[in-house]
């Protein structure tokens, strides 16, 4: 009872379709994890069961061949009697032969039972041996699915960092897209244009105060020279005014 359920659930956890699982799943990592671990159980429990049914036909292959050795014994008991009887007849000793002939009646008898028991073993053999075949291709099955299942779930979990990855640059770019560093640059220019204006505006300015000025030093000279001729022509009169000429 117990190897039929075993070899049940390997039949059942061989023939699990991975992908079905992963589309019904609401978190196909964890129910991977989950089934990784539930397939690890069971092949270990299924290991442990297939090893004592492979037991317990190497047990029965033993005693059948223990049967069919002691039936070819007392087989060759049989026929060793036989020829002794054979040889105290031939010799005219009857109660010698007679006597042999009886051992080897007996061990014919021994004979027709270790064969019986040999042939009795010989359909519970076969059929051991054809369920320990099953449970080594199931236990093999389980084995290869649960690779399959350990393959699917690493796959899985890169792509999902793989689509992390690029949700975050994505993100990424829509940020950049809101926030154009470009459009600053641009009115970082833009701020040193107004005050690279501003300072030329200012050069200009000092500039044109620095000409009023001069100017108004050429005006000074030019009233210091009027009042210098009429100082002249007050005191000396026309030849006061020739000599500055």
């Amino acid at each position: 009872m117990v190897k039929q359920s075993i070899f049940g659930r390997i039949a059942q956890l061989a023939k699990a379709n991975v992908n079905a699982i992963i589309d019904s799943a609401e978190d196909p990592q964890l129910m991977l994890d989950q089934m990784v671990r539930d397939y690890t159980d069971n092949i270990a429990e299924a290991e442990s069961a297939v090893a004592q049914t492979i037991g317990n036909l190497r047990l029965l292959q033993e005693d059948h061949a223990e049967d069919v050795q002691t039936a070819a014994d007392w087989g060759n008991k049989a026929l060793a009697a036989s020829r002794k009887a054979d040889e105290f007849r031939a010799s005219g000793s009857t109660a010698d032969a007679e006597k042999f002939d009886n051992l080897a009646k007996v061990a014919i008898q021994r004979q027709l039972q270790s064969e019986g028991e040999a042939r009795t073993v010989e359909p519970t053999i076969a059929s051991q041996e054809e369920i320990v075949e099953k449970l080594k291709s199931g236990l093999q099955a389980m084995k290869y699915k649960r690779q399959e299942l350990v393959s699917k779930r690493d796959e899985l979990i890169a792509r999902a960092k793989s689509a992390q990855a690029q949700s975050q640059v994505q993100d990424a770019i829509k940020s950049i897209d809101i926030m154009d560093p470009t459009s600053e640059v641009s009115r970082f220019e833009e701020k040193i244009r107004h005050e690279e204006a501003r300072v030329r505006g200012a050069s200009e300015l000092a500039a044109s105060s620095l000409d009023a000025q001069f100017e108004s030093l050429e005006d000074l000279g030019e009233q210091t020279e009027i009042e210098a001729r009429l100082a002249a022509l007050k005191s000396g009169g026309q030849a006061a005014l020739g000599s500055g000429s």
